[in-house]
């Protein structure tokens, strides 16, 4: 479960009285009530930013995507990676990313 913090939130008294007529848990109400608020707030923003994309996003929107592939590196991924850098990871289910190369 993760940490909760307790805050104080000052409500009317009526709308008090409707939570609990139709839930025990009041923390829990509000805290579904809060995450499906932000939610969708999250989905406006999203919206709000599909319509009226960034400058820069639309340019490159409009360049097409074969367009923008030919601008990508060629096949010399070094220009991107260095592989010598750092350490080899792989992931394992259950586990996550573990340091090391190779299957199990």
């Amino acid at each position: 479960m993760a940490s909760a913090e307790r805050v104080t939130v000052t409500l009317p008294d009526d709308l008090v009285r409707e939570i609990d007529r139709r839930e025990k848990n009041r923390s829990k109400f509000v805290a579904e009530a809060v995450r499906h608020e932000l939610d969708r707030r999250r989905r406006a923003e999203l919206h709000r930013s599909l319509q009226n994309p960034h400058p820069e996003s639309a340019e490159v929107a409009g360049q097409g995507l074969d367009e923008w592939m030919r601008g990508l590196p060629g096949e010399d991924t070094e220009a991107l990676v260095d592989s010598s850098a750092g350490k080899p990871v792989r992931w394992v289910p259950g586990e996550g990313w573990v340091e090391g190369e190779g299957h199990e």
